[in-house]
């Protein structure tokens, strides 16, 4: 019993399970998160150990290549890079697709712990993370008080505040910004400590020895338990300075006489500025599964409740959220959305000229668009972009299999035939050929399987929306339509129709027969020209068209890198960074509305924070800058200005714009500029030297900007070179005077771990000696360190000496590789225009010395990867659909017919996108693809008719010319109602207008190109393929007649 029988035999219970299924897609409607690209699922862990006070150098030798030699042991490693600055290693290992990440992190865990054992003494051990690009900030919780110092609001966030995020789901919790954490600090005065005779480290000593953690015991006494405890522990910041370092006799010197206590912060690295103001914030970070909406909208509602755990004078405000962006989006794709379904229903009923009949077909539509959110939640999808541009895409989709459906019904009624009678012959007729166009649309998208990476994660969602809302509209085509037109239409009303308001039609139907005829007559130069035509034009604008990524979205908005001279001091960095501040507020004429800063480097103490953000030392600075939402303006003329301004005002600076928005932060996926050129091999001075030649030749390039090298190579150090046999000669070892320098040029966190209990607050803090950083100003300040205990000689200046000398500030590996990094901006140029003239100017260069690789990177290499799964998904897509009407049609001449409009929809895709100044990006291609898969829907219908035709007339240009002109009125509906659904989405209306509209662009032109083609070249390469075609069965059954039909009997 096939499906439209079964529908009419029991029209209730087709109500019934629509209404169920629109029940249940509700539910889900209300369910499905939001956000605002799909999962991307990189496969990818980091693994941070943080070592305060190591030169970067030291960081790659101790830490990062023993960590990667363990990681050979692991499977599914696909790279490995890490980056190693002053205090911190930091390894990415990139994974295969297919790679079981839950055993690779086990893997890793267990690698890392094996590499422990080399690692140096006192060494933390290594912090293994999941995260990829989709990891990203989503706001920030910013803390502000007038009367507090940054150590006090930055110690109230981090444990009254940070400990929340765990409540919510989808949430990771990283550690304030903005000042570094709360600890017992003992400035010692080097003056005091010489004339008791001493050295840093003694202090450091007796602390050790005073400040002890010790267990609670318990003694039992008659009848009761007690607890014993003992104060080996400080109960107040201040007991520290009572604390014995030596005793002579009767004379005891306490550390109050040689040092000042007080309850600070570890020594300052960094500043986090919030509208140039030194404040303290948590980035608000989403784990890669979560939901964007759903993540802030459950921290906005806990807000009261983080702000009551704080004292009255601090306030948190949550700023730089990024979920309006993506409920915008989400808003701007529905209202398009919206429009295209009206449009199309207009279209619809501009045909069918009766009311009744258009909302038998419209009604399909939300029917078909609720079943797909359905679909798209069990997928475990989201609501986000990509899904919802399919949605919409869909829309005019959907139409065409109701359309076709009652566009057949009304011929039937035309015929005088009863309504029951009209309606179940008609939809029985068209149940195959809609069956075979639902095969081929959905074949159009089964390429987004095979890909892998970053084109699977944004085409698969697409193909799932359209694929869930095809086959719902085609079994609401086949079950609710034929029950409505039973209930809707009236009996009796088309055959009069058919002849009192079809005249205007019918004039326009019989010209277009007589062209396609007067054609005919020339078919051979007609095909001829059009072969040249359709590939000359798709060749040629393939070949002009720009191509991206994504396209670019102005989104008032935009994040800049600032970096100083290496090796400049915080203060100084900071104060640039002021003075940049002021001229993008007079640049922009006072318009922007918030800007955060951070300065410096992330503290030791809190490795993974540089997930968020990299600086490589004291001279880097990041800033972002939302503009007011009224003040338009071109984001890339201004940051062209911004260039200028500060290269006027501080030419010793250099800038450098990065991704700020989230779409192009996850397609980044962590580089920092489009352009990345990575030089690698063994010896840094010939990686830099082939670097600056490199910069030199790209900086002639005049649409690139910021050219320079990423990392700091000229990072200034003091060596201190010490006399192994003095040191000797004066009972000291290497060890001892390792210890006393430490302990005054950084602080005692890195050699000795001891620890304060804040019982008000159940909180550990580090107990740190230093020497404050305003006594050590000068070289001479490091000669006069004491080395011996009770003497006042020997002195650093006695055993060493000092020199001035440079080394790179980053040392980044690529595998066994050290590699730089030249990088750039684009301004005017599309990405892959830019690429290959970077690819032209690295060969001008000439063959790189011998050791020297040279690679392009960062955005560069995901578009070559991007482009070329689409090319080869749409390829594929082809050959599966040309092999499935060859099984349908038991020809693969006929196949070939049906597919002759496929250069068309190509040439007419890729012709609108130039015309309206849009490149070939992610987006179009879907446009594209969608297209090519309602080209064929429409050549099925002229062939499959054609063919049972044929069989009738026995003459093939005699039936294609009939069938041209009988399918010609459902083709123009379908493709003029798709195209009228698709106006909304190319004009690029609302939030993500940029970024939808060359998708519905793509699809306009190809539906125009291949409706013409379909309707005036088809038939005439259908005649020419078929003229001398057999009238027999291709069957090998026996019993199987020559001339019988080989299709449905479909009447149009």
């Amino acid at each position: 019993m096939s499906l439209v029988t079964s529908a009419l035999k029991k029209p209730l219970s087709v109500v019934v399970l629509t209404l169920g299924m629109f029940l249940f897609s509700l539910l889900a409607v209300f369910n499905i998160p939001i956000d605002i690209f799909p999962k991307l699922n990189l496969p990818t862990i980091y693994v941070i150990e943080p070592y305060g006070g190591m030169s970067p150098q030291q960081m790659e030798g101790f830490f990062a290549t023993r960590l990667q030699d363990q990681f050979l042991y692991v499977n599914g490693i696909k790279n490995i890079s890490s980056k190693n600055i002053q205090g911190l290693t930091m390894i990415k290992l990139s994974f295969y697709e297919s790679t079981n990440m839950a055993e690779a992190s086990a893997q890793v865990a267990l690698q890392v712990n094996r590499a422990m054992k080399f690692f140096p003494p006192g060494a933390l051990p290594p912090q293994v993370v999941r995260f990829d690009a989709s990891s990203l900030p989503v706001g920030q919780l910013v803390f502000s008080c007038p009367n507090r110092s940054l150590k006090d609001i930055y110690d109230l966030a981090n444990t009254r505040v940070r400990p929340m995020f765990g409540s919510v789901p989808g949430l990771s919790a990283p550690p304030p910004f903005g000042a570094n954490s709360r600890s017992v600090i003992v400035n010692v005065d080097p003056n005091r400590l010489r004339s008791y005779n001493m050295n840093a480290d003694e202090v450091v000593e007796a602390i050790a020895r005073n400040n002890v953690m010790t267990p609670s015991g318990n003694i039992r006494i008659n009848n009761t338990m007690y607890v014993t405890t003992i104060n080996s522990l400080e109960k107040e910041v201040q007991d520290f300075g009572e604390i014995p370092i030596t005793t002579n006799g009767n004379s005891t010197v306490f550390i109050k006489d040689v040092a000042r206590v007080s309850d600070a912060a570890d020594v300052t690295v960094d500043y986090a500025l919030v509208n140039g103001k030194r404040s303290v914030y948590i980035p608000v970070v989403k784990t890669a599964d979560a939901s964007t909406w759903d993540v802030v909208k459950q921290l906005k509602a806990k807000l009261p409740e983080m702000q009551s755990l704080l004292p009255e004078d601090v306030q948190v405000t949550y700023e730089f959220d990024q979920s309006v962006f993506v409920i915008n989006a989400v808003k701007s794709l529905m209202t398009e959305g919206l429009l295209g379904a009206l449009l199309t229903g207009l279209m619809v009923l501009l045909f069918l000229k009766d009311l009744r009949s258009c909302l038998v077909v419209v009604i399909t539509i939300p029917i078909a668009i609720l079943a797909a959110v359905l679909g798209l939640q069990l997928a475990g999808q989201t609501i986000n972009l990509m899904t919802l541009s399919g949605l919409a895409l869909a829309i005019g989709v959907l139409v065409d299999q109701a359309t076709v459906t009652i566009e057949n019904i009304h011929q039937h009624l035309e015929m005088g035939k009863s309504k029951r009678q009209a309606i179940y012959e008609a939809s029985e007729e068209i149940a195959f050929p809609l069956l075979l166009i639902l095969l081929c649309i959905l074949a159009v998208f089964a390429p987004s399987l095979i890909m892998s990476g970053v084109p699977k994660a944004m085409f698969l969602p697409l193909s799932l929306s359209i694929g869930f809302a095809m086959i719902a509209s085609y079994f609401a085509a086949q079950s609710l339509v034929p029950v409505l037109a039973n209930w809707w239409l009236k009996e009796g009303k088309f055959t009069q129709h058919n002849h009192n308001h079809e005249g205007g039609f019918e004039r326009f139907k019989n010209r277009f027969v007589a062209l396609v005829e007067w054609l005919g007559r020339r078919s051979r130069l007609v095909i001829g020209v059009y072969i040249l035509v359709a590939f000359g034009a798709a060749g040629l604008a393939f070949m002009t068209i720009g191509k991206d990524l994504m396209p670019h979205v102005n989104t008032g908005q935009f994040q800049l890198r600032l970096k100083q001279p290496d090796g400049t001091r915080l203060e100084r960095t900071e104060e640039k960074v002021h003075q940049v501040l002021q001229l993008i507020d007079s640049t922009t004429n006072g318009n922007v509305a918030i800007s955060s800063g951070y300065v410096g480097l992330i503290p030791s103490s809190y490795g993974t924070s540089n997930l968020y953000i990299f600086n490589s030392g004291t001279h880097e600075a990041v800033l972002q800058v939302n503009l007011n939402q009224d003040y338009k303006v071109d984001i890339e003329e201004l940051k062209d200005q911004l260039r200028d301004v500060i290269k006027a005002h501080m030419p010793e600076m250099r800038v450098s714009f990065e991704p700020v928005d989230m779409t192009e932060k996850i397609m980044a996926q962590g580089a920092a500029t489009p352009i990345e050129v990575r030089v690698a091999g063994k010896d840094m001075r010939q990686i830099e030297g082939f670097a600056n030649q490199l910069v030199d030749k790209l900086g002639e390039v005049d649409f690139l900007r910021d050219v320079q090298i990423a990392q700091p190579l000229h990072y200034p150090v003091i060596n201190i070179n010490i006399d192994r046999f003095k040191v000797a000669q004066m009972g000291l070892n290497m060890y001892q005077v390792a210890r006393s320098v430490t302990a005054s040029t950084s602080s005692s966190r890195f050699t000795e771990k001891n620890q304060w209990l804040d019982e008000k607050v159940a909180y550990t803090y580090q107990v740190q000696v230093q020497i404050p950083e305003y006594i050590m100003q000068t070289i001479n300040d490091l000669k006069e360190i004491p080395l011996v205990k009770g003497q006042a000689r020997p002195v650093l200046g006695d055993v060493a000496t000092f020199s001035n000398s440079e080394m790179p500030g980053e040392f980044d590996r690529a595998g066994t590789r050290r590699f730089v990094t030249v990088s750039a901006n684009i301004k005017g140029k599309d990405l892959g225009a830019a690429t290959k003239v970077v690819e032209e100017a690295i060969r001008e260069m000439g063959d790189p010395p011998r050791g020297l690789k040279v690679e392009i990177k960062g955005s560069s290499s995901l578009l070559t990867e991007t482009l070329g799964s689409l090319q080869n998904g749409l390829l594929l897509a082809i050959i599966v659909i040309f092999l499935l009407l060859a099984a349908n049609y038991q020809s693969f001449k006929v196949s070939f017919v049906v597919l002759v409009t496929v250069p068309a929809v190509i040439a007419g895709a890729l012709l609108m996108l130039l015309a309206t100044g849009a490149t070939l990006n992610l987006q179009s291609y879907m446009g594209m693809i969608m297209s090519t898969g309602v080209s064929v829907a429409n050549a099925i219908l002229i062939v499959t008719n054609a063919e049972k035709l044929r069989l009738e007339y026995k003459d093939a240009y005699k039936a294609a010319i009939a069938s041209a002109g009988l399918r010609l009125r459902p083709i123009l509906m379908t493709s003029l109602a798709m195209i009228a659904g698709m106006i909304p989405m190319a004009t690029g209306m609302g939030e993500s207008g940029d970024q939808t509209a060359p998708l519905g662009r793509a699809v306009i032109g190809g539906l125009i190109a291949s409706t013409v083609a379909a309707l005036l070249i088809l038939p005439l390469v259908y005649a020419a393929v078929q003229r001398k075609a057999s009238y027999e069965d291709p069957s090998l059954l026996p019993e199987n007649k020559i001339d019988e039909p080989k299709t449905a009997n479909i009447h149009v």
